[in-house]
């Protein structure tokens, strides 16, 4: 079986991390729980890439849960949450994306990084460079 979240360079709307959110919400509704090690919203202390897309979107994470569990594809989520805060333009997009696809190498994250490879027992990986990197592989894709 497929590791039940998609990878965060999956994108809707063009937009990368947005599906894997709306997965982690349906899982967590339909299974009353993440895989071991996940976290779903805002972590006190820590920006999470669910805070970060908030964020960007200028939704309120507990709203984007109520209107994906209401229904509708990612699409229509993503819609709502255009109406309902911010539509990013095509150049944001871009800037978005980028920042996201680099988070961790060579930036502010990196030592997050480099301690969350080593808790994952991927110390050893130093070719995972980033976030992204770093959870396609737990999760069984190639970075």
């Amino acid at each position: 079986m497929a590791f039940p979240i998609r990878s965060p360079r999956d994108m809707v709307g063009g937009i990368m991390v947005f599906g894997r959110i709306l997965d982690k919400i349906r899982l967590f509704d339909k299974e009353g729980s993440l895989p071991e090690g996940y976290h779903l919203g805002y972590l006190s202390g820590s920006r999470t890439f669910d805070e970060r897309v908030c964020k960007f979107l200028g939704v309120d994470f507990y709203e984007l849960t109520q209107r994906t569990l209401a229904g509708g594809t990612d699409e229509e989520i993503l819609e709502w949450c255009c109406q309902n805060g911010n539509r990013p333009t095509a150049e944001q997009i871009e800037i978005w994306n980028g920042f996201m696809l680099k988070r961790g190498w060579r930036d502010a994250a990196s030592e997050g990084l480099i301690k969350q490879r080593a808790e994952a027992g991927l110390a050893h990986r130093e070719d995972l460079v980033t976030f992204f990197d770093m959870m396609d592989v737990e999760e069984g894709r190639a970075p």
